[in-house]
């Protein structure tokens, strides 16, 4: 516990002290890295501490951001009233889609997510009376302005907030239920663990951190288009996931902004950021299976 304490303290220090160091395209560029860092932790929980290899992650942020942007735009309905229905939305699809799939295992179950994701994403593309496709469905913003600096401490209290909730989650007993079910799922079931139970509930949980997640950044991006499910979003949740750390806490809130950021500066040179994650990915599994954050452990005990 001091030793959360004392990481949770020092990441409180770095967000407030990040607006001082970055120009109004710096803070856009974290606050995208905090939307990414709640979508990689969060899919951290489901793949990561419970083994269930979903490809679907991002589908659930793109469902909250539509539920959120459909009835702002075309109902007038308050956008924090939105934001509440969008990730209660992608919780209760969460559930339904759980119910159904995760009796599957390894690749059955990547396959049955992804698509899933790839239904929500050509739904989104083809109900053009509706999503405006490819054009963008335009949504209002969460404040009268656009100012990054409000947006910026938004997400950063939301990541923080986020963050605290699934550490309880992990320290919970359904947190031990979860870590046994990835460790072995048969001898968690004989030991009376509901293993179809558990594995559900965390899909729903982790789903609606991403459908929040999403419905947040619809209101801060103000116009929708699709790209949002796109499959490319579900591989750099993966990405950062891996590069931070698979299954350590710590993990993606180590891996999201390097990758992000990473992303952004390679944005130029069009499709070639998948070549370079996809090396950064190959290396880091050749040499390092458990990510920055296990180098950063393994240089910490060599310091002590």
């Amino acid at each position: 516990m001091k030793r959360a304490a004392l990481i949770a303290l020092a990441a409180a220090i770095v967000l407030a002290a990040m607006p001082l160091a970055v120009n109004s395209f710096g803070l856009h560029v974290l606050t995208i890295c905090l939307y990414y860092t709640i979508l990689a932790a969060s899919w951290n929980l489901l793949a990561g501490m419970t083994g269930q290899f979903s490809l679907a992650h991002q589908a659930f942020a793109a469902i909250g951001a539509y539920t959120s942007g459909l009835l702002t735009h075309y109902y007038g309905i308050p956008v924090l009233c939105g934001i509440l229905a969008g990730t209660a939305i992608s919780g209760l699809f969460g559930l339904l889609l759980g119910r159904i799939v995760l009796r599957m295992r390894a690749i059955y179950l990547a396959i049955a997510t992804w698509s899933f994701a790839e239904t929500v994403h050509i739904l989104l593309t083809a109900a053009y009376n509706i999503t405006r496709g490819e054009l963008g469905l335009t949504v209002p913003s969460l404040f009268a302005s656009l100012d990054p600096l409000r947006y910026y401490w938004v997400f950063a209290a939301l990541t923080v907030a986020s963050l605290l909730l699934m550490w309880a989650i992990v320290r919970s007993p359904m947190g031990y239920f979860m870590r046994a079910i990835k460790d072995d799922e048969l001898r968690a079931a004989s030991f009376g663990v509901n293993t179809t139970g558990v594995k559900v509930a965390v899909f729903a949980i982790t789903s609606a951190f991403a459908g929040m997640a999403g419905a947040f950044y619809a209101h801060y991006l103000v116009v929708l288009s699709p790209q949002l499910a796109d499959f490319n979003e579900m591989a750099k949740i993966i990405v950062m996931t891996v590069v931070g750390g698979l299954g350590s806490f710590v993990g993606p809130l180590i891996g999201a902004a390097p990758v992000q950021i990473l992303t952004t500066y390679l944005a130029k040179y069009g499709e070639w950021d998948m070549v370079v994650y996809a090396l950064l990915v190959i290396a880091l599994m050749r040499f390092q299976r458990g990510g920055i954050a296990a180098i950063i452990a393994r240089w910490c005990r060599r310091s002590a």
